[in-house]
C-alpha cells in the first residue's frame, strides 16, 4: 500500500453522511410520481408534459454522473460534491416556488445534476478512505441506496402530498439539501491526495482509457444491470397491481416498496459475508438468482397464476439476488481501475441510470405489462450473467480483498 493510500485510510468520513448524500439523489428520483396528477392539474399540464419532470430526472443523474467523477479526480471530492449539493438545493427551491410546468421540468433536470454528485462521489470517498478489508462492505451499504431510493421515495412522496400537499414534497428535499450542504461543509475532509491537472482532453481520455478497459466495462455492464433489474417492475406495477391484479392504486406504494425488504436482506447478506466468501460467487449467485425469479413470473404469469402474495414473495426473491450481487460488481469494477477512481465511479452510476431508463422503456412495447416486465427482467438479468462470466475470465486478477 502506498503511502498516500495510508493517509487516507486515516481520515474519518461519516458513513452516514455518504448514506445521506447517496440517498437524495435516487429517492428523488421517483418522490414526485405519486404527486404528478395533483400536480399537473395545479399547473395546469397535460400526463405527458408531467411524466418529464421524471424521464429529465433520470436523464440528468446519469448525464450528471460522468461529469462529478472526472471532475473531482482533478479539483478534489470535498469541493465538487459541494457544488453538486449545492444545485441539489437550488433545484429543490426552484421546483417549489415553481409556477408553471416549465420551471419545474428545469428544476427537476438541475436537482438531478446535483444530486449525481452524491451517488458518484460517495462511493469514491469509500474507494479513497476504507480499508481493503472494508471497500466492499461499505460500498455494499452506498449501493444499497440506488435500489432502496427508488422504492422509498413513492411512499414517502405519496403521504407528503396526501396530507400536505404536493409542494410539501420539494420542501422535504429543500431541507435535506440544508443539511446535506451543511454537513458536508462542516464534517467532510478531501478525500483525494492524488490529484491530476484539470483538463477536457485528460477527462476524454480517462473515458477512453475506462472503455479499453474490458474488466472494468464487464463489471459495470454486470453490476448496472443487477442494479437496475427491479426498474421494469416499478414502471409496471401500478398496472399489474391495479389493472390486473385489482388492488386499490393507494397500495402500488408498497408493492413498489417489496423491492426494498429483497435488496436490503441482499445487500445484508453480502456486507455479512464480505471477506469471509470470494465475492466472485456473490456475482454469480446474484444474476442466477435475478434470471431464474424472472423466469418463474414469466411461467406464473402465462398459466394465470398471478396472485398478490406470490407478486410480493417474486418481487423480494428477485430483489435479493440484486442485492447480492450489485455491491460485489461494483467493488471489483472499481478495483479494476484504482487510478480513476472518480470517473469510474461515474461512469459506473451513468450505467446505472441508462439501464435503468432503457428497462423502463422496453416494457411500453408489450401489450401485457407482466409479460413485458418478466421478459426485460429476463434479458437485463441475463447479460448481467453474461457480462460477469466475460469479467472474471480476463486475464488480468482481481486485486486483493477488492
Amino acid at each position: 500500500m502506498s503511502a498516500s493510500r495510508s493517509d487516507t485510510l486515516e481520515l474519518r468520513v461519516p458513513l452516514w453522511l455518504l448514506v445521506l448524500v447517496t440517498l437524495s439523489g435516487t429517492m428523488a428520483m421517483h418522490i414526485f410520481v405519486p404527486a404528478l396528477p395533483v400536480a399537473g392539474a395545479a399547473l395546469g399540464a397535460a400526463p405527458a408534459g408531467m411524466q418529464q419532470t421524471i424521464t429529465l430526472y433520470v436523464l440528468g443523474l446519469a448525464l450528471g454522473q460522468l461529469v462529478y467523477g472526472p471532475l473531482s479526480d482533478t479539483l478534489g471530492r470535498r469541493p465538487t460534491l459541494l457544488v453538486g449539493l449545492s444545485l441539489y438545493l437550488l433545484g429543490s427551491v426552484v421546483a417549489l416556488c415553481a409556477p408553471t410546468l416549465e420551471w419545474l421540468v428545469g428544476a427537476r433536470l438541475l436537482q438531478a445534476l446535483g444530486g449525481a454528485a452524491g451517488i458518484t462521489l460517495g462511493r469514491a470517498i469509500v474507494r479513497d478512505t476504507s480499508a481493503p478489508a472494508r471497500v466492499t462492505a461499505d460500498l455494499a451499504l452506498l449501493n444499497l441506496l440506488t435500489l432502496v431510493g427508488p422504492g422509498l421515495g413513492p411512499i414517502v412522496g405519496a403521504y407528503l402530498a396526501e396530507h400536505l400537499g404536493w409542494r410539501s414534497i420539494y420542501l422535504f428535499l429543500v431541507m435535506m439539501g440544508c443539511v446535506m450542504v451543511l454537513c458536508a461543509w462542516r464534517l467532510l475532509p478531501e478525500t483525494n491526495v492524488q490529484r491530476k491537472p484539470l483538463a477536457l482532453a485528460g477527462i476524454a481520455a480517462d473515458y477512453r482509457s475506462l472503455l479499453g478497459n474490458r474488466r472494468y466495462t464487464a463489471f459495470m455492464l454486470g453490476g448496472a444491470c443487477s442494479t437496475t433489474a427491479l426498474y421494469p417492475y416499478l414502471a409496471t406495477a401500478p398496472y399489474i397491481v391495479h389493472e390486473q391484479l385489482g388492488l386499490p392504486i393507494s397500495s402500488v406504494g408498497w408493492f413498489a416498496a417489496s423491492t426494498i425488504i429483497g435488496a436490503s436482506l441482499g445487500t445484508m447478506t453480502a456486507r455479512r459475508l464480505a471477506g469471509r466468501v470470494s465475492i466472485d460467487k456473490f456475482l454469480y449467485v446474484g444474476a442466477s438468482i435475478g434470471l431464474s425469479l424472472s423466469t418463474v413470473f414469466l411461467l406464473v404469469q402465462l398459466m394465470g397464476w398471478m396472485t398478490p402474495t406470490l407478486l410480493l414473495a417474486l418481487t423480494i426473491a428477485m430483489t435479493f439476488g440484486a442485492g447480492l450481487a450489485s455491491p460485489a460488481a461494483l467493488s471489483r469494477s472499481l478495483s479494476s481501475a484504482p487510478a480513476l477512481a472518480g470517473a469510474a465511479a461515474g461512469f459506473y452510476g451513468f450505467g446505472q441510470m441508462a439501464m435503468g431508463a432503457l428497462g423502463s422503456k422496453l416494457v411500453g412495447f408489450g401489450a401485457v405489462p407482466a409479460v413485458a416486465c418478466a421478459l426485460s427482467q429476463m434479458a437485463i438479468t441475463g447479460l448481467a450473467l453474461a457480462s460477469y462470466r466475460f469479467a472474471l475470465t480476463r486475464t488480468v486478477p482481481a486485486p486483493t480483498g477488492a
